[in-house]
């Protein structure tokens, strides 16, 4: 994948719309990195649909509907892929989601030029995190372009909804390193990606867990209304700040869940061998994140009305990709750290 227009979007606008989740992309061996880096691009621009609010619900799941179906069918419809761009990207002024939909057509160029065994993987991988995104919608639906305070009716769909929009990266995760890096020759790949999907599951229930106060403004409350009603509260209840000590013992023990997900995946990258130095960094970086964000959400003195998002600082988390990178991505150190950081969580 030399072409300049292939860099362009896998490394310029990918930089633009993948946030934190660069570093991990940067850092990956450069003959997975952009395998990944378009299965990433396609996944934003799912979620880039899925939250263009300006268009009705129905039109945002059929768009969605139809996006899937690029990866189901056996010969890419370029003109339904212009249709979901041009119903969409009038709906967006940011230069970085404006590039990303413009080079919608050109991303299944790309896709259509790459191994077999990589293009199937991400044909397996993108309609179950757009089904994802489907539920999403559906669980919380607008009624005449608002949205009530609605939550997710029991664990079972909350743990469904982590597997279908971040754990199933964990399946696709492992394929893929599992075929092109031959220090992974030994690994029992449905165990490992077994524990590919609790690593992927526990990243975003600590999405769900930080994002909470805006997303319950928005209407979508993800933490189960079986768990609430345990302390006698409502979704609604989650938008008065003073619930929060009623609501703290459920945000704990959501904090705990992820925790456990999250050891899971520590093991995982412990599975790394240490000659593969920058697969063990592109893992290791996100898990050390996460278990920092869910300390920082521990000890929040306020959960429901935050009087500033929580979240670690830009400093702390080059210090997290220093230190790592410093020692090589050495497991001692790192678990070391790992302990240290998990007894806080107690």
């Amino acid at each position: 994948m030399d072409h300049s227009s292939d860099r362009l979007l896998l490394r310029e606008i990918l930089r633009r719309v993948s946030r934190s989740f660069y570093l991990t992309l940067a850092v990956l061996p450069s003959n997975v990195r952009d395998q990944v880096g378009l299965a990433y691009i396609f996944a934003r621009t799912a979620d880039t649909i899925a939250d263009a609010g300006s268009l009705d619900h129905c039109t945002r799941l059929g768009c969605l509907r139809q996006f899937k179906q690029c990866f189901i069918a056996s010969k890419i419809d370029v003109e339904n892929l212009v249709a979901i761009r041009q119903l969409v990207i009038d709906r967006f002024q940011r230069a970085s989601e404006r590039a990303l939909l413009e080079e919608l057509v050109h991303g299944f160029e790309i896709y259509e030029r790459l191994l077999p065994a990589d293009r199937q993987d991400i044909a397996r991988l993108l309609p179950t995190l757009i089904d994802g995104m489907i539920f999403d919608l559906c669980q919380f639906p607008e009624v005449n372009g608002q949205t009530t305070v609605t939550a997710l009716p029991s664990m079972a769909e909350l743990d469904y909804y982590t597997y279908a929009v971040a754990g199933c990266v964990g399946e696709f995760w492992t394929r893929m390193m599992c075929r092109h890096r031959p220090r992974l020759s030994g690994w029992d790949r449905q165990a490992m990606a077994r524990e590919g999907i609790r690593f992927g599951k526990g990243l975003q229930l600590i999405n769900v867990l930080r994002d909470l106060p805006e997303d319950v403004r928005r209407g979508r409350c993800y933490i189960p209304a079986s768990l609430l009603a345990e302390v006698g509260l409502s979704p609604q209840d989650l938008l008065d700040g003073k619930a929060d000590s009623a609501f703290r013992p459920i945000f704990r023990r959501l904090i705990l869940t992820a925790r456990d997900h999250l050891d899971h995946g520590w093991l995982y990258t412990m599975m790394i061998p240490r000659a593969e130095i920058r697969l063990r960094l592109a893992c290791m970086w996100p898990l050390l994140i996460g278990l920092r964000t869910l300390h920082k959400l521990w000890e929040a003195p306020t959960i429901l009305a935050p009087a500033e998002p929580i979240k670690i600082s830009r400093g702390e988390v080059y210090r997290i990709v220093a230190a790592t990178t410093l020692t090589g991505g050495c497991g001692y150190v790192g678990t070391a750290y790992w302990g240290s950081l998990r007894k806080r969580l107690a």
